[in-house]
Order: structure tokens, then sequence, then C-alpha cells
């Protein structure tokens, strides 16, 4: 699981001659995958363009994010006992790798702590950095917000208890005042805004999808409608748009799906999503309804080729999805039309990156692909890194980051 990610748009002047935004939010500084670098390299291995490879304690599939010369990441060490884990955020120098602070900000009990999906961790949400502070969520676990220079806790909120299958994966998103997050528990399925001040619940807002399989890992989507602020909140048989200020539903599409992982993208007017396991269909939704959308707003859908794990990409005209299975598909972002597919190879949860006006893919087993987008498929480079990968790609600068299930690689051209 990913989360695998979050759409405010929110810029960061950093300390050096790079002028791209930092990647400080699960896919980057939008939310959408699209990198403001026009030098990341397009081929590396162990040996080839790697700057340093540091050795990550404890486990975790959370994405690395980057502000100000820093890159955050969770991470979950086994402790004592069997089962037992001290929940963690550890902060790295982006230039060299170094660890700058490493603080424990929960610890979950073994007697008590649910199981996880083999391809899930305890770490597996993505920190978020705004305002010199880092905000972390470990699903049932609890929430917290850091002092991004430090590590010092500023607030931890451990109120809203619930039981998950398969594990935690969902990452926050800010939406002015608002960090909001979704649960979609055994128990409880609702979208959540906390004060991003204090940690406080402000709302939440029921799903009331009647789904029979409630679990869901999403990453909510935040965009504008016609001067609104929209939250774009997938679960299971149902994505809900919120208002985040008060979490009051705006609309709705029904249709059939559980564990949904993928993030929305937004582009051409359209919210783009999947809807996850068994039969996946991507869905092109209008957001500028009211109420239940589902018979009128649904502009298209596509069943081939659609991924359980990764997000959609949206470039121009055109969205792209890698399928679990290692199929990339191009499709018209308009009508949804097929342009072209391609089997690529491998296993896939971490999405897509697009940047240098190329598309970077990241495989289960390290491989990195890289081609170019356009009305046919055009191989770049296939990078093998031979290390286990479920987390997404960062980027700083001209780097890219890729954490695998041991490390943390800055990889540039050298």
């Amino acid at each position: 699981m990913h989360r695998l990610t979050f759409g405010l748009v929110v810029s960061f002047l950093i300390a050096s001659p790079l002028f791209a935004a930092d990647w400080f939010q699960f896919r980057g500084p939008e939310g959408d995958g699209h990198a403001d670098a026009s030098k990341l390299p397009t081929e590396w291995s162990k040996a080839k363009n790697v700057t340093w490879r540091k050795e990550l304690p404890g486990n975790g599939w959370s994405s690395p994010v980057v502000a100000n010369g820093k890159i955050y990441i969770t991470t979950a060490v086994p402790g004592d006992s069997t089962g037992d884990y001290s929940l963690r955020v550890v902060c790295l120098a982006a230039i060299s790798g170094e660890i700058l602070w490493n603080k424990e900000i929960f610890q979950e009990d073994g007697k008590t702590a649910p199981g996880i999906h083999t391809k899930n961790s305890h770490a597996s949400p993505t920190a978020l950095v705004d305002g010199g502070q880092v905000f972390v969520h470990f699903g049932h676990m609890g929430t917290a917000c850091l002092n991004a220079h430090d590590g010092s806790l500023v607030w931890a909120n451990q109120t809203l208890k619930y039981t998950p299958i398969h594990g935690n994966g969902g990452s926050p998103v800010l939406a002015g005042n608002r960090l909001i997050f979704t649960i979609d528990g055994v128990e409880k399925q609702v979208v959540v805004g906390l004060d991003r001040k204090t940690g406080d619940v402000v709302w939440q807002t029921p799903r009331n999808s009647g789904a029979k399989k409630t679990f869901s890992f999403c990453t909510p989507l935040v965009i504008t409608v016609a001067g609104q602020e929209q939250v774009i909140a997938p679960g299971s048989d149902v994505v809900m748009s919120l208002d985040p200020k008060t979490g009051t539903e705006i609309w709705r599409v029904r249709y059939s799906g559980y564990s949904v992982v993928p993030k929305p993208v937004y582009g051409n007017g359209l919210v783009y999503l999947s809807t996850g396991y068994d039969s996946p269909v991507l869905y092109a939704i209008r957001p500028d309804g009211k109420g239940d959308v589902t018979d009128t707003h649904v502009a298209w859908t596509a069943k081939k080729g659609a991924p359980q794990n990764p997000c959609p990409l949206v470039i121009g005209d055109a969205v792209y999805i890698i399928s679990d299975g290692g199929i990339l598909t191009c499709l018209d972002a308009k009508t949804g039309k097929e342009r072209w597919n391609e089997r690529i190879g491998g296993g896939y949860s971490a999405s897509p990156l697009y940047a240098n006006g190329l598309i970077y893919l990241l495989a289960e087993d390290g491989t990195g692909t890289v081609v170019k987008p356009g009305s046919s498929f055009e191989a770049v480079a296939k990078n093998r890194m031979n290390e286990r990968a479920l987390a997404s790609y960062g980027v700083d600068g001209d780097a890219l980051l890729l954490r695998t299930e041991k490390a943390l690689y800055r990889i540039e051209k050298r």
C-alpha cells in the first residue's frame, strides 16, 4: 500500500540555486505526480548516478517527501516483543543522506496490533510538510504534528480509534486550516478534518455507502471548482466530494469496488479515479454537480488496464495508467478511448512520475522504467536495482529519491 498521498498547491522557497518546488507531500506539490525538474537522470544502477544510499531503521512504505533541504520518512522499528513497533519519523539531510533526527511518535503493542497485508507496513501513509511543520499519520494509531527543524512534538491525536483491515495506507492532505484523511475500517467509514494548529477533530463525515467490504486506503484530493474548494475522497463503493471547511457533502458517485488505494487526479475538467478491487474501473467524473450524480456526471469509464494500487497520471489530453500487472495504457483524457497499451513487465504498487517530459515507473522488484509519453509507446531506459520497492518516487531538485525495503537512494546525474 502506498499511499499511498493530496491536491493543495503550496510553494516553498528552498535554500539552493534550484527553483523547483519542494516535494512536500505524496505525489508532489500538486499531488498529481508532476515534478518541476528538467534534468532527472534516465539511467541509473547501484553503481551509476547514485549520490548516496542510506540504510533506514525499521521498515515502512511511506514515500519520501522533501522541504527546505530535508527529507522526511516514517518507519516502524520492531521492539523486543513480537509484534511491538516503535512508530517513528526520520529526517535526513537531502544532500548528504545524513540522519539529522529520528523521533518516536507512537508505540504499537503487538498484543493488540491488527494484522497487515504482505504488501503493507506499519508505516505506509506519507508525511506532509508545510509551514515549518511535519504532519504524520499512522492510521488507527493516531496522527501528529512535529516541528520540521528538530522533530519536537507540536500535537498528537489518538482519539479516532477504529479497526483496520490489512493495516493503514491513506495519507493526509491539507486544505487551508484542515488536515484531512480517510478512515475506512471495520466499524467506521468516515472522512475526517482536523484543526491543523491543535489536532482537534473539527468534523467527521460518514460515507453511508452501504458497502459490504468497507476497508479502503485512499488519499484524498483537494481541487477548486468554480471558486469552491472540494475534497475528493474515494472509499468502498463511493467517492464523495466534501467542503473542506465543514465536511458538508457536495456530491457523490456510486460504484462497485473496495480496498480502494489509488489517489485521484484532476485535469481537463474531470476527476479521474480507480475503483479498487476486485475488478477496477477507471472513472472520469465532472465535479460540478450536487447530490448523487452517478447517473449524470460520469463522463466515461474504462476497465481495461485499470490499476488497483498505482495512481493515474494526467499529461495534457492523455491519461496514463499502469496496471498492477505491468501494462501501461494511454487513454484519451476527454473520451476514455484507448490510444495504446504496452506490457512493461513486473508487478506495480508505486505510482508513476512525470518529469523531464518523461514518465518514470517503478516496479516492485526495484526496476525503474522510463518511457516517453505520446501518440505511441516509446521506451527510453530500464534500470534494475534488485531491491523490493513499493513506495513512490520522491524528487529533490534534479534528483530522484528512491525508497527500497532497506534503504533510501539519491539518484542524479554525476
